[in-house]
């Protein structure tokens, strides 16, 4: 087996040090390293393999045009297009296997872009001074990226930044040994949920699927997930989605931290993928539970999950906002949609008798849904709830009308 290359990227001006540190520690592991110099107004103590020049030129600017804005913002994003860009093609040609960056924080919003510029499956490691900060919008950050702080090094190598960039130089190299890429060749169905205590569907599903031909990539429902889940949605990784956890769009409509972003419910509909959905959850907002719960808040039921998320029960009024909104995001598919709606409830707490019964938010939704769905999503209102084997059959009855034997109809 070939050894691994691993690209090293940073301002090579004020952080020669560090970047050869990052590099001789790869090497003394066996691996090999290419390096990628994103400095403006500087230059390293040895040619980078991949200069200023060529960054600033791949993204369509130059060096001097970054020099001429008098912004370092300007300049940094004119680095970062043309970083993000050049990284792009040398690992579409086989150059790289891994990817690590290093910077402040002009560095480390250009490494954002950067990861985000690469495939699910490459290895990404950010070390960075601001590394899971709040600063940080959990939107920009890539669905595999690794991040390590890079503590005491802000000018300057020692023993305890050192501890910090080796870690990361061992970390890359080995992940681009280890890791096992998805296979574009077997047909991928993403889905979306939540733990099995609140929605069990899973459980039948993804062995029923497999059994058809299909991979199952299951997405967790709190933020993060659904960004990946979108992302790879968007990049068309997926023959069908059953997305059968919307609850962030309704974190999104409420403002909750906890979103998946403006886009969620969109990126498989944009490119065309099936779509079978149903909303599990919707009438949960989660917000972060150590933070102060927002006035608006203080009257409503809610669920201390843990120490690290509290889920609150939107009212009728509310659940009408996010029936719209759902109808909103799936009148922008392209492809086929289709909608499952079980009347019995829409997660486990929302049963007859349990926690978080929600019978009036429930109908208020599902009126609102039948008032604002477009006519291109075909609705399935049915008499069980989510967790019922009842709406697995129906989801499996629209599947095979849709996918058989590891193809898809459309």
């Amino acid at each position: 087996m070939s050894e691994k290359t691993i690209l090293v990227i940073g301002t090579y001006d004020t952080k020669d040090d560090e970047l050869g540190f990052l590099a001789d520690v790869i090497r003394v592991q066996g691996g090999n390293v290419v390096t990628m110099d994103v400095s403006v107004l500087g230059d390293p103590s040895k040619p980078t393999d991949y200069s200023k020049h060529d960054v600033a030129g791949e993204g369509g600017s130059s060096i001097q045009a970054a020099i001429d804005s008098g912004d370092e913002n300007h300049a940094m994003q004119i680095m970062a297009k043309g970083a993000s860009l050049l990284a792009a093609r040398l690992h579409s040609e086989g150059v790289f296997d891994g990817t690590i960056i290093l910077g402040g924080t002009m560095g480390t919003d250009l490494a954002l872009d950067v990861a985000s510029a690469l495939p699910l499956g490459v290895p990404k490691y950010i070390v960075s001074t601001v590394s899971f900060s709040p600063i940080i919008p959990a939107e920009r950050l890539a669905a595999d990226t690794q991040m390590i702080l890079w503590a005491g090094g802000l000018y300057g190598l020692n023993s305890v930044c050192k501890a910090s960039l080796s870690q990361a130089a061992g970390a890359v190299l080995g992940a681009a040994r280890a890791v096992q890429k998805p296979d574009p060749s077997k047909p991928v169905i993403g889905m979306m949920s939540l733990g099995t205590s609140a929605l069990k569907y899973v459980i039948p599903l993804k062995p029923a699927l497999e059994a058809r031909g299909f991979e199952v990539a299951v997405f967790h429902a709190t933020g993060m997930g659904g960004r990946a889940f979108e992302s790879l949605a968007g990049q068309g990784a997926f023959a069908c989605v059953l997305d059968f956890c919307t609850q962030e769009l309704g974190n999104h409509v409420n403002g909750s931290n906890i979103s998946a972003g403006a886009d969620r419910l969109t990126n498989a509909g944009l490119n065309g993928t099936p779509q079978i959905v149903a909303p599990g959850c919707y009438d949960l907002v989660d917000v972060v539970g150590w933070e102060p719960l927002d006035a608006k808040w203080k009257a409503h039921v809610k669920h201390e999950h843990n120490r690290l998320l509290t889920s609150i029960v939107l009212e009728p009024a509310e659940t009408k906002l996010v029936a719209q909104a759902h109808a909103k995001q799936l009148a922008t598919a392209k492809g086929p949609v289709a909608m499952i709606l079980p009347q019995d409830g829409l997660g486990e707490w929302d049963r007859e008798g349990a926690e978080l019964h929600n019978p009036n938010g429930l109908a208020a939704f599902l009126a609102e849904l039948e008032n604002t769905l477009p006519d291109t999503v075909q609705a399935y209102r049915i008499p069980c709830h989510i967790n019922d084997s009842a709406f697995a059959d129906k989801a499996l009855e629209i599947f095979d009308a849709w996918c058989a034997d590891g193809t898809v109809k459309f």
